[in-house]
């Protein structure tokens, strides 16, 4: 199983979730230098061109990128605090790389997150309801960062659905 891990905004993966992640397959995790352009799908995946990816997982900017890369390519995706209105303009890539069904989507948000308004990434995935199969989780005590035993837990959880 080959897993796409895209980190947020001047963050990196670290090596305790890098372990937890190896635990499902072989863990591609590149070094995304979001200043100059948040959004980088294409980008992202040019540097894999014979990689097939069987999930997609992000949080925080890398959660937006790994929305839009997982609805591109056809995979499950799971999402860390995505801030989905912040760029509504390159959600959609001019055409999807394969014919697909719903994509499933697994999002936990955090209702004290600071940085990604969880109301906000709500009313836009309620817009959006015919395009993913969703399974959203809010943690009422969760701010921003996603400690590495709650990771673990929603990387699980995450895993035990698919059948691979």
């Amino acid at each position: 199983m080959n897993i796409l891990y895209l980190h947020g905004l001047k963050s990196k993966l670290s090596k305790e979730k890098h372990r937890i992640l190896e635990k499902y397959g072989i863990v591609f995790s590149p070094d995304i230098d979001y200043s100059s352009d948040h959004v980088q799908p294409q980008e992202i995946l040019r540097n894999y061109p014979d990689t097939e990816f069987n999930v997609v997982i992000g949080s925080s900017m890398g959660a937006l990128n790994a929305y839009i890369i997982s609805n591109w390519i056809g995979r499950p995706a799971l999402l860390f605090n995505p801030p989905l209105t912040k760029h509504p303009k390159k959600l959609d890539l001019p055409k999807e790389k394969f014919v697909k069904g719903l994509t499933s989507k697994q999002i936990l948000l955090g209702a004290n997150d600071e940085i990604v308004d969880p109301v906000e990434a709500l009313l836009f995935l309620g817009k959006h309801l015919r395009e993913n199969e969703l399974e959203i989780k809010i943690d009422p005590h969760l701010g921003h960062r996603i400690p590495p035993d709650l990771f673990g837990e929603q990387v699980s959880y995450f895993f035990s659905k698919l059948c691979y």
